[in-house]
């Protein structure tokens, strides 16, 4: 017989319920609009990628063949559901989308996928959308605090605590009360998944697990709106997700600051277009490079001083077969970045396992630092050293790689990285691009969300 009493609402599932635009700081409104136009030129060029493609084809043959949700890119819709799926995995393919630092954590592949799907089948305003959205990164990434270094070791914290968020984002919006909330975040806790193991051979696991986290995060909300109860101790109950995911999880982490300190303010912008564990030893190569006038063909060796997280993940990389698999191989990224001053889409596309860019590859190496692995994840300290062909050996160091809160992107270099991606993708012309990004920015004047890519 099902039990009658009802446990206490977690503060994280009321805070989610009850989140209004009108309650969130002003500087926080901005910091989610910029996170939503970048977010939008990242969905954009991965929405034609191969792997992108093949789950955008199991989506429509799932069907509905219309309605009101549309599939970025195409000029398709389909529920709700299926539309968050195909675009989630379009969103973390260019390995440009956002990132929390100290969560480890890509908010917007999951969370703006799900909750825009959801909010064009509704008919909510823009600030509805928005307000969702921010309540689906604070959830994300707290409970991506919570789960700890020892989670993202084995787990894509991204498929993980993204399939919360999603719940979040689409719970606010569905207007679940706190105890839905709690029976949402419940079954999206259940159905978090995602291992780190892809890697190795370059499969396609990665857009697989955005897809993922967006349609069952979502499914889980439209359930707990039905009824359907989900676990009620998700977070640190004795079969929950801290002791089956994570040898180090603080449960004081899911309601810090809760209200006060606004996490969705502490998310960064990507640069280089490769894995964020990349960016502060690439950041730091360019640092020496530009000061001491060094260029590649000079460069000997170079030992980039990480944090563990960065070995547990860029270390199964060793020789690249596929452009994706690049963009997790430091030696990759710092032949790239070397070259061309920068690691793009481009440059990846047409130089990463060129003779070039392989012959620096083969001379990175990755050693743990103390200082660096205890800053992590809070802060993502980029240190080189560089050993020259003539036997100079030169330093460099950035606290806070391009894209960080303290070294963060204007509404300009938003503006124009999104139109960058978007021209890379294909599926606008410079002018509807334009356009479409201008009405981005205006997103929490819409009376009603409107098709994105017009």
């Amino acid at each position: 017989m099902r039990s009658t009493h009802a446990p206490a609402v977690h503060p994280l599932a009321e805070f989610a319920a009850t989140l209004r635009w009108d309650a969130i700081p002003q500087q926080v409104q901005a910091k989610a609009e910029d996170l939503w136009v970048d977010w939008f030129g990242s969905a954009l060029a991965g929405y034609n990628a191969r792997a992108v493609q093949s789950l955008q084809r199991f989506a429509l043959s799932q069907g509905p063949a219309h309605g009101d949700s549309e599939v970025l890119g195409l000029p398709r819709s389909s529920s709700p559901m299926m539309a968050a799926l195909a675009n989630a995995a379009a969103s973390h393919v260019v390995e440009q989308d956002d990132v929390h630092n100290g969560s480890v954590f890509h908010p917007a592949a999951v969370v703006f996928p799900a909750a825009v799907a959801v909010a064009q089948s509704l008919g909510s305003s823009g600030s509805q959308l928005m307000a969702a959205c921010v309540a689906g990164y604070e959830v994300g990434i707290r409970v991506g605090e919570f789960l700890g270094r020892s989670h993202y070791k084995i787990f894509h914290t991204t498929a993980t605590a993204g399939t919360l968020a999603a719940a979040a984002a689409v719970g606010n919006l569905l207007g679940l009360t706190p105890a839905q909330m709690q029976h949402a975040l419940g079954s999206a806790g259940t159905q978090s998944a995602g291992l780190w193991e892809f890697l190795r051979t370059a499969a396609d696991s990665k857009q697989l697990h955005t897809a993922h986290a967006a349609s069952a995060g979502l499914m889980a909300a439209y359930l707990a709106q039905d009824g359907f109860t989900g676990a009620q101790d998700i977070f640190t109950g004795p079969q929950g997700l801290a002791a089956g995911m994570s040898t180090d999880a603080d449960p004081a982490k899911l309601v810090d600051g809760l209200g006060t300190r606004w996490a969705t303010a502490e998310t960064s912008f990507k640069w280089h277009a490769s894995c964020r564990h990349t960016h502060p030893a690439a950041d730091a190569l360019l640092q020496v490079m530009q000061q001491h006038r060094v260029q590649m063909q000079d460069i000997a060796s170079v030992t980039c001083h990480v944090h563990q997280g960065a070995i547990d993940v860029l270390g199964a990389v060793v020789v690249p077969t596929t452009v994706h698999q690049s963009k997790f191989s430091m030696g990759t990224v710092l032949g790239l970045a070397a070259q061309f001053g920068h690691a793009g889409l481009t440059e990846f596309d047409a130089h990463f396992d060129s003779a070039t860019t392989a012959a620096l590859r083969d001379r990175v190496r990755m050693e743990l630092d103390a200082e660096v692995d205890s800053a992590y994840p809070q802060r993502w300290i980029g240190k080189v050293t560089v050993l020259t062909q003539d036997g100079h050996c030169l330093t460099g160091r950035v606290d806070e790689p391009k894209g960080d809160p303290g070294n963060t992107l204007s509404r300009t270099e938003i503006t124009a990285k999104a139109l960058r991606l978007i021209a890379y993708g294909g599926a606008l012309t410079p002018e509807a691009a334009t356009l479409a990004v201008e009405q981005l920015w205006q997103v929490a004047r819409w009376p009603r969300v409107m098709r994105l890519a017009l």
